[in-house]
């Protein structure tokens, strides 16, 4: 955390801390690699439907709830 952080981007370290402990690897959208680990959370995901703030792939496929 720095403190030139804004409110969106304090929130984005929390939930990939969180999301980290839980066991997933955390990914930006520019380095998305679905083959690194077998959960992966991959932050700013683009879909037909517009951009999520992150996408959850278990064994390279998108959870869908």
């Amino acid at each position: 955390m720095t403190a030139n952080q804004n409110p969106e981007q304090l929130v984005r370290d929390q939930i990939d801390k969180m999301l980290l402990a839980s066991g997933w690897l955390v990914q930006s959208k520019k380095q998305i690699n679905l083959a690194a680990a077998v959960g992966v959370a991959v932050r700013e995901y683009h879909t037909d439907i517009g951009p999520a703030d992150y996408i959850l792939f278990v064994n390279k496929k998108p959870l869908v709830l």
